[in-house]
This record gives structure tokens, C-alpha cells and sequence, in this order.
């Protein structure tokens, strides 16, 4: 299935090759990586040499309790902007990682070294200094985000192919990865992990920082770049070339962009029993753009089942899991601080074709499991000359291409100037159910109490709409909407609803405000809400 095309391959390479960051010679790019990943995928997969038994074996605080040294960062008496601390293997961290540092002589290798940390324990450290070929779990970037006389960290690459950053005031939330794969598909998940990386040595002026990454998996191989530029927010240029194995099984779902947070309970339930905060979550909901420039939002949920919702997508403009409420009230969690959480927002760049958003819900008893991801399907190609080709035989090409923007950005960060949702409140009594959606913002805010002002409501079969209204609500300057609805309360019409769509059914909701019903564009974004309807 792989085939090897120099002349296209030296194309690819010529259009995705990327300048190196000042400062930097050009012994070492992106094609250089993309070469690597594309030979890699011609090769038979092999894992990479486990760590050491003693000490994945570690526990949590016996592994934090190992220490970089500051003083022994890359770069830390050059005066340089950022520096780069490593990150001890161990714990849940059971592959380690070669890095490299591209400066003007050309490639260098960072070898892993027993004094560069301080460990917990004499036997601890004499078991790591008898262990031969150590390398480094992961590492992280630091430069000076908020006060210039001292450098944060600002981005982190530690396990599989995730990573994640902040923006200037923000405390650490969410992660992206380098790719998803078959994620919540029967045949089950499969994750790529960076296995080599390349780190762009700064000049002494540099605002951004460069990062090569070398994927791998079962079934891809991939070359990544990584242009940081830390601020508010802080970006990531993204590129990557994917690369499919000739070995490997017909993958069903490719995730670009997957994001990964944390939702335990919102605003919907008032809170959980037993627990003194109103509210626990990283994210608090989906925010997607499509072509024509309409945008939804969707919010987070916690249910008793696995939920996969898609949203058909066509060439999107934007995505991305944000935390809206920045209000510390809404938490009361001194020590975890969610209302500093960052949104992180997705720009792709070029056209990515026809495919689907997915938001994957898992269900969770505690905070300390993220449990929500969101991620881009593209479809795969159907054969021109069999257009009726069974699903089950589509594939991905052989390599693909993609580049995209993200955007670590503060909570409650606005994407565009509609009204938005503030929140999203449910109440039960009997077989109904009742909405209560806040929006504010935009156009919103200076309309008076007394325009004409209208609301779009969409139900799913077979639930029926019993009644809805619009007020103003003065305490957010924006209106409020509610409206209750009927569920199926028959336990026999829940049954054949469930034996119909094999598993938990998903009920969608739409919403949105506008002034006058006959005018095209509405003055909110389009409020989306998935419910997952249960047998009693």
C-alpha cells in the first residue's frame, strides 16, 4: 500500500520546509523529519526500550519528588530567552525521548545525566546511575511570560504526543496531542508517541521558539513542527506530515488536532452532593465555526455512558474547548484555580476537505482523570470508479498533510462578536425537562428590554416543545431563555429508542436568538446540547 515517490516526496518536502528560527543555521528542517517519519513508516513497528521496572513503579510523590536542577537548564547562564528543563522517566511516563539541539554548528545530542537532577532518595539515585541507556521522559520550556526578570514555564511535551501551554496568567489545563487515533472505536485506541525531538537553539532576541518531533505508532509515522511564540495568548504553528504504515490495520478515525480536558460537574446540576464547589471542570464546553461563518456552541457533560457526538464539518475555520466562566465564585478551589484555566482555540490553515468534529464525553468520578476530547475526521476518499464502495473498505492515503494554529488563550476569551452562551441550567420534574440558557454579549447588550426580539428552538422526534420564553436578564445585560420539553416516559419507547441506535440515544437540542424570525443572520452563536436519555 506504501509506495515511496521521490519527486513527490522532494515537492512535499520543498512546500512544507520551514524557516528556522534566527539565530539557527539550516543543517537541520522539517523536510529532515519528514524524511525520517517517511522512512520509518516503511519499516516494521518497534516499540521503544521500556523503562526500567523500579521505576514506573514509583509513585506519584515519589516521582515528582525527583528534581531538575534549575541552575543546569539549557541555556541558563547564555542570557538566552528561553531555557529547557527535562523531565525525569518513571511513573506513568514509560518511554523516553532523544532530544536534540539545532544550533549554528549544526545537531547536537542532550545526553541524559544522573547529576542534572536531585532524587528523593541515595537509593533511588545509585539504581538510575547503574542503569545503562537512560534518556529523558519529556521536557519543558521556560521564558518569561509575566514578569520580565523571571521565566515560567510556558509549554510542555511529556508522554505520548501530548503536550500543552499557557497564556500570561493562566495555570495549566488542557492538553492537544500530535494525533488521535481511533478513538472511541470498537477496534479501540491506538497512541502515537514523539519519540526524537529537535529543539532550535534561540538568538538572544528571539520571540518564538522552534521544536521538530518525530511520531510514532502502529500504524503511522509522522514529522511534526512547532513555532511557540509565548504571550496572550500563546500560539503554536502546527505542521505535520502523517504517514501510514505498509503493515498497518485500516484505520478507522484520524484525529487532527485532538484536545484533551477535564469536565467533572457545571453550572447545569448545582453542584455535586457532598462537595463544597459549585463547579469543577477545565473546559466548559465546544465552540466550532463552520464555512458560512455561523458558529455553535456546545456544552460539556458528565454522563453515566460514553458519549461520541459529531458534527458534520466541512473545510472548518475553527474549534476549540474553552473555559468561559472565569469567575472564581463559580469554583471556590483556591489550590486548583479553574477560573485561570486556558481556552484553547484551533485555526486550520488551508482547506482540510469534508469531514466531522468529534466530541468524546467519558464518564468520570473524580477530577483527576481528563475525560474529554475533541478532535477533526477527515473523510476518507471514496474511489471514483466505486463510489459504492463498502465503508468498511475505505482507507486514509498513504500521506497527508495539514497545518494548523493554536491558540492558548485566558478563560472567557471572545472568538467573535455575537451574543454568546453564559451558561446552561437544566431542571427535571417528572418526564420534563426544562432549559434555562443565558446569553449575553455582542449586540445583546444594547438592545432594549422591549425588542422585538425572537427565539429559534429545535427539538428532537419524539420530543415535543410544551412551551418557551424569552426574558431580559438584567443581572448579565443579555436575555434568557427557557424552554421544557417532554421526554419519552414509557419505558418500552426508551427501550426500542436505545435497540434503534445500538446503545445510549443522544437527544440534540438547538438554540439560538435573532432579531425578527424572517432575518438571516441570528445575533447569538446556535446553542447545541446533547442529552443522553437513560432507562430509569
Amino acid at each position: 500500500m506504501f509506495h515511496r515517490m521521490i519527486s513527490s516526496f522532494c515537492l512535499l518536502a520543498a512546500l512544507f520546509a520551514a524557516p528556522l528560527s534566527a539565530g539557527a543555521a539550516a543543517p537541520f528542517g522539517f523536510a529532515d523529519v519528514q524524511a525520517k517519519a517517511q522512512d520509518l513508516a516503511g519499516t516494521k513497528y518497534v516499540p521503544t526500550t521500556p523503562v526500567p521496572e523500579f521505576l514506573t513503579k514509583l509513585n506519584y510523590g515519589e516521582w515528582s519528588g525527583i528534581r531538575y536542577l534549575p541552575e543546569k537548564a539549557l541555556w541558563a547562564e547564555e542570557n538566552l530567552p528561553f531555557t529547557v528543563q527535562f523531565f525525569h522517566p518513571g511513573l506513568y511516563y514509560d518511554r523516553t525521548v532523544r532530544v536534540h539541539i539545532v544550533n549554528d554548528e549544526g545537531v547536537e545530542d542532550v545526553a541524559f545525566d544522573p547529576s542534572l537532577f536531585q532524587y528523593g532518595s541515595e537509593d533511588l539515585a545509585k539504581q538510575v546511575a547503574q542503569t545503562k541507556d537512560m534518556n529523558f521522559a519529556g521536557f519543558r520550556l521556560h521564558y518569561p511570560l509575566n514578569k520580565p526578570e523571571y521565566k515560567d514555564e510556558v509549554a510542555i511535551f511529556l508522554g505520548a504526543s501530548y503536550f500543552r501551554a499557557l497564556a500570561a496568567d493562566t495555570h495549566y489545563g488542557i492538553y492537544s496531542r500530535g494525533l488521535a487515533l481511533d478513538t472511541a472505536t470498537a477496534q479501540g485506541e491506538e497512541f502515537p508517541y514523539f519519540k526524537e525531538f529537535w529543539i532550535v537553539k534561540p538568538a538572544a532576541d528571539a520571540k518564538d521558539i522552534t521544536i521538530y518531533a518525530l511520531m510514532d505508532s502502529e500504524s503511522m509515522a509522522g514529522a511534526y513542527r512547532f513555532v511557540i511564540t509565548p504571550g496572550s495568548p500563546t500560539v503554536m504553528d502546527v505542521k505535520c506530515a502523517l504517514f501510514t504504515r505498509k503493515d498497518a490495520k485500516n484505520i478507522q478515525k484520524i484525529g487532527l488536532a485532538p484536545l484533551t480536558s477535564m469536565f467533572f460537574y457545571g453550572e447545569e446540576k448545582n453542584g455535586r452532593p457532598g462537595d463544597y464547589r459549585p463547579e469543577v471542570h477545565n473546559s466548559d464546553g465546544l465552540l466550532f465555526v463552520n464555512g458560512d461563518k455561523h458558529w455553535f456552541w456546545s456544552p460539556l457533560a458528565n454522563f453515566k455512558r460514553l458519549s461520541v457526538n459529531t458534527f458534520p464539518l466541512q473545510n472548518p475555520r475553527g474549534f476549540g474547548l474553552l473555559q468561559r466562566d472565569s469567575d472564581f465564585k463559580s469554583y471556590q478551589d483556591i489550590e486548583a484555580a479553574y477560573e485561570r484555566r486556558p481556552s484553547l482555540w484551533v485555526e486550520p490553515l488551508g482547506d482540510w476537505g469534508p469531514g466531522t468534529l468529534n466530541l468524546v464525553e467519558i464518564p468520570t468520578e473524580d477530577e483527576m482523570h481528563d475525560n474529554i476530547v475533541a478532535f477533526w475526521t477527515p473523510d476518507k476518499p471514496r474511489d471514483k470508479n466505486n463510489p459504492d464502495q463498502p465503508e468498511a473498505e475505505l482507507r486514509y492515503p498513504d500521506t497527508q498533510m495539514y497545518s494548523w494554529k493554536l491558540y492558548w488563550m485566558q478563560p472567557q476569551t471572545q472568538q467573535h462578536d455575537r451574543g454568546q452562551v453564559t451558561s446552561t441550567r437544566v431542571s427535571r420534574n417528572g418526564d420534563t425537562m426544562t432549559f434555562h440558557v443565558d446569553f449575553a454579549g455582542g449586540e445583546l447588550a444594547t438592545l432594549p428590554a422591549d425588542t422585538g426580539l425572537s427565539s429559534i428552538v429545535e427539538t428532537p422526534e419524539p420530543i415535543p416543545l410544551l412551551e418557551k420564553k424569552l426574558l431580559r436578564n438584567p443581572a448579565t445585560g443579555g436575555w434568557r431563555l427557557t424552554f421544557t420539553v417532554r421526554l419519552p416516559k414509557e419505558e418500552g419507547v426508551i427501550q426500542s429508542l436505545m435497540a434503534a441506535r445500538k446503545g445510549p440515544v443522544m437527544l440534540r437540542f438547538r438554540a439560538l436568538l435573532k432579531k425578527g424570525e424572517n432575518l438571516p443572520d441570528p445575533l447569538t452563536e446556535t446553542w447545541i446540547y446533547d442529552w443522553q436519555l437513560q432507562q430509569q
